[in-house]
This record gives structure tokens, sequence and C-alpha cells, in this order.
């Protein structure tokens, strides 16, 4: 099955990155959701960011890095594909709804979380250049 999502990558000034960890999962991720049919990706992002930390972007702020695809993190024998937009941002987020923890991590600290394989193998490469594991 192919879950298809909006999934944002929340840099601050110093080059952390917002994850989230929705509850009952163990994986962090980028924050973001499904997109609804004949939702654009966009107007998904906005709805989940919205919904998981209250945070309205305002529009023209989001960077489109490009379309990727991972093993899904909490839905077995399923594959994700993001529309992955980047956005700068120094806000301080609340988990709510569905998010049990949001966590900004450094590029040095990524080992001491568990990463999702699309946060891991693709997003974290995509934005900090480093080499996938």
């Amino acid at each position: 099955m192919e879950i298809h999502i909006a999934a944002a990558a929340l840099v601050r000034s110093d080059g952390a990155t917002l994850l989230v960890r929705k509850r009952g999962t163990n994986a962090f991720m980028q924050p973001g959701g499904k997109i609804d049919e004949g939702e654009a990706p966009l107007v998904a992002l906005y709805r989940e960011l919205a919904e998981e930390l209250d945070l309205k972007p305002a529009d023209g702020s989001a960077t489109y890095l490009g379309r990727f695809e991972a093993v899904a993190a909490n839905e077995e024998g399923s594959r994700v594909i993001a529309e992955l937009y980047r956005l700068e941002t120094e806000a301080d987020f609340i988990a709510q709804a569905e998010i049990a923890e949001a966590r900004w991590i450094l590029p040095e600290e990524t080992e001491e979380f568990i990463l999702a394989p699309l946060t891991r193998d693709h997003v974290l490469p995509a934005i900090w250049g480093l080499s996938p594991n």
C-alpha cells in the first residue's frame, strides 16, 4: 500500500530541525500527514502543521525539496511517498493532536533518536547534506 503525505523540514537558524513522534510510536519524523483526495500537497501540509503544532506558515514561505519514498515507519507493509517542503522558523511548538513529542535536533544528535526510514535516509540528507546510512 502507498501512503501519500506532505511533510515539513522545519529548520532553525542554528541548523536544528524539528522532529515529531506520534502517540503510540517510537520513531521520530518530520511533521506532516496524509494528503486528502483532491487536496494539493502544500494545502495538506499547512493543514497538518496547524493541527499538529498550531503553526500557520506565511504563504510563499515553503520551499519544495522534492518527492521521496521509503518504507513506512508505522504501517507495516506500506510505503510512504512524501512531498517534502522546507520552512525556516525560530518558533517553539507544543505537540498537539496525535503528536506525543516534538524535539529540535542537530545533526550530531541523530544517533540519540529512533528515526523513521524516510527521515533517516532521505529528509536529513536533503536538508543537512549528510550521507544516508
